[in-house]
């Protein structure tokens, strides 16, 4: 896949399960006011995917908040096993530190077999952080101070996320994606 299919595979799953199923109700007012970077990493192995997320973090932590506030670096091949990619976790998490960005940009994790642990893996639970390919998403945590004040009772979010995953069920989650 190219770039551009890649990013439209990414924008299909926040419009239709991220923002349609509200399964994060900030994300709807960045989005729509384009302030979502997408960047592919083509690294050919960890290291490579490491200097992406070095430059990423650089980027965003320059950019103004009103231009660009969030990046998804969305990595199409690389880490396809889900341990793999949760092993990686710790190693992206450092490269934060090393740049001295810690509680200023944090990352969360999706990937296409994402699971919580303590789960199964068909558990529909596990879809609110399911991605078409694995995503590091660095957010500002300024940003989330935000969303969380404006938004009440934030702690629940997990749990209406499940209720409303089992609500849909899974032919309901695979009708999303049959849309025309």
């Amino acid at each position: 896949m190219n770039d551009e299919a890649i990013i439209a595979a990414t924008r299909e799953w926040i419009e239709l399960a991220v923002i349609g199923l509200n399964l994060c109700p900030f994300a709807k007012a960045v989005y729509v006011r384009h302030r979502v970077r997408f960047v592919v990493s083509r690294a050919r192995h960890l290291d490579g995917l490491l200097e992406d997320l070095d430059r990423e973090l650089e980027f965003l932590a320059a950019a103004d908040p009103a231009v660009v506030e969030t990046t998804l670096l969305i990595h199409p091949t690389l880490l396809p096993d889900f341990l793999d990619f949760n092993a990686f976790l710790p190693r992206a998490e450092a490269v934060v530190e090393e740049h001295d960005l810690r509680g200023v940009i944090q990352i969360a994790s999706f990937h296409p077999a994402f699971q919580f642990a303590g789960t199964q893996p068909g558990d529909l639970g596990n879809f609110t952080n399911r991605a078409p390919f694995p995503t590091l998403h660095l957010l500002r945590e300024a940003s989330i101070d935000r969303a969380v004040a404006a938004f009440p009772e934030a702690e629940t979010i997990y749990e209406r996320n499940i209720e409303t995953l089992d609500a849909l069920g899974p032919a309901g989650w695979r009708g999303l994606w049959s849309q025309p």
